[in-house]
């Protein structure tokens, strides 16, 4: 009875199956024998730009050509997306149901491309880029997914229209593109999935004109067109360009006739302003302009668009202000400060990043630093008194998305986020596992605190400490704190 049963499962199967394929073949055809005017000549070309991803590439490429972090943070997810979803379908896809090509007596030979394909039919590794790529770039942004998506559309009905798939290829092929984006997406969210970040908001004047804001551009920041931009959207702003050498003495004659201070350029252009900003008691314009950005990436300000919404509307917060101190030296900084080894480990990393790569660099570099003997720091935290080799403090909690470098969603959270490489034997392999692991990262050679202060005690003359990108010397007592909701920027509501 149970032989009977199976038996007619298995032919129900089968019958389903058939008119499956049946189907397939039927819409094949239909589609062989269909006419679109204007197709003929186009979508063979489409077809064929769409060979090894060139044409997704292309896209990247030209996304990221216009600056926008938005559209690179798009062509970035898009290629990862491809990357993953062809990965996915030559491994396992191509492999799993080796189901021959389709017949192309009934396909025109105008539409036929030139070079037929020689690997299996199922799953489509065009249609999977193409969906792949597409769902990338508009899980990051929907503008920009609006413009992909026909072209993805296109490229895999050309792969029918040219008779080098069945229908259902196409569909397999495109959800496996699909499934591959929303993978990435999980791996590293989007910036709608992060937390809500727990800043105040601030009081502080909108400037519909732009007038009362006073900018000062770094020059070395590249910033022409930026200027031009912020320009056209706040005619009244006064924008001025300088060196880098006369950073300091601009800003502050800027902040003199100012009701905004503004600043463009990066981190280190970014800290001279908030320090000329935080003793004048202005509200402080960040628009990014440097490398990396790590403050105005995390405040949420991106581009000329985002800032010139935040001050029209004066939308503002108050963030978190780090600030150091050893004798009559002081110094703040909005994002992290380091001390022991670790600004030297970032300056021989830098130096060799370009040639082998980070994380080698990083393992050469600790290599290097450690030629050299080397005391323990004695820092206190929270009352107790710890040898150090390394410590590094960030303004504010770091956490990581996925593989990416951290970054911090609350920039008034009243803490100090430290990570150090304790003090103690074996000095060389502490710091050789902080260089290959990171210094955010938590491991036995690490201890990471989150406290509102620390001082460290014994500082040697002439000992590196690092913050915002500048290097400075100290030594004797060196005192961490942190200024809470000390100053006010400007961010965009959109993103709060």
């Amino acid at each position: 009875m149970t032989a009977d049963v199976d038996l007619t499962a298995t032919r129900a199967g089968h019958a389903v199956r058939d008119r499956l394929l049946a189907l397939d073949c039927r819409l094949f055809q239909a589609v062989a024998a269909r006419h679109w005017p204007g197709a003929d000549p186009l979508l063979p070309r489409l077809s064929r730009s769409a060979n090894h991803g060139v044409l997704w590439f292309g896209a990247a490429a030209a996304l990221a050509a216009t600056r926008s972090p938005r559209a690179r943070r798009a062509a970035a997810r898009g290629v990862a997306s491809l990357a993953l979803a062809s990965a996915t379908i030559n491994t396992l896809g191509k492999r799993s149901v080796r189901r021959p090509r389709p017949l192309l007596d009934g396909v025109p030979v105008m539409r036929q491309l030139k070079r037929q394909p020689i690997t299996t039919s199922f799953p489509s590794g065009h249609s999977a880029s193409a969906a792949a790529f597409a769902t990338g770039v508009a899980l990051e942004s929907r503008p920009l997914g609006a413009v992909v998506a026909p072209v993805a559309a296109a490229v895999c009905l050309s792969r029918i229209y040219t008779g080098a798939h069945y229908p259902s290829d196409v569909l397999a092929g495109a959800a496996f593109g699909a499934a591959a984006a929303f993978a990435v997406r999980r791996l590293v969210p989007t910036r709608d999935q992060l937390p809500p970040p727990g800043r105040p908001r601030a009081d502080a004047p909108a400037l519909p004109d732009g007038e009362g804001l006073v900018l000062v551009a770094n020059k070395a920041a590249g910033t022409w067109e930026r200027m031009r931009a912020i320009g056209d959207a706040l005619p009244l702003a006064e924008i001025v360009e300088c060196e880098p050498a006369d950073l300091q003495a601009e800003l502050e004659k800027a902040a003199s006739r100012a009701t905004v201070l503004g600043v463009c350029g990066g981190d280190g252009t970014v800290n001279t302003a908030a320090t000329v900003a935080l003793r004048r008691g202005l509200p402080l314009a960040v628009l990014p302009g440097g490398t990396l950005n790590h403050f105005a990436q995390d405040l949420g300000v991106e581009d000329v668009r985002g800032l010139s919404s935040a001050l029209t509307a004066g939308d503002a917060v108050r963030v978190d202000v780090g600030r150091f101190s050893a004798g009559d030296q002081e110094g703040f900084f909005l994002n992290t400060c380091s001390l022991g080894v670790y600004p030297e480990l970032v300056r021989e990393r830098d130096r060799w990043s370009g040639r082998i790569g980070g994380w080698p660099a990083g393992v050469v570099a600790a290599l290097r630093v450690l030629r050299h003997e080397r005391h323990p720091l004695r820092a206190e935290f929270d009352g107790r008194e710890r040898p150090l080799w390394l410590l590094f403090a960030g303004n504010g909690t770091y956490h990581r998305m996925g593989p990416l470098p951290a970054r911090r969603y609350d920039l008034a959270d009243g803490r100090l986020d430290v990570r150090v490489v304790h003090g103690g034997r074996f000095p060389a392999v502490r710091l050789f596992a902080a260089a290959v692991a990171g210094p955010l990262t938590r491991s036995p050679a690490h201890a990471a605190v989150r406290v509102g202060g620390l001082r460290v005690q014994g500082v040697e003359p002439g000992t590196l400490l690092a913050f915002d990108g500048e290097v400075t010397t100290v030594e004797g007592d060196v005192t961490l704190q942190k200024l809470p909701e000390a100053l006010t920027v400007y961010r965009p509501a959109r993103n709060r």
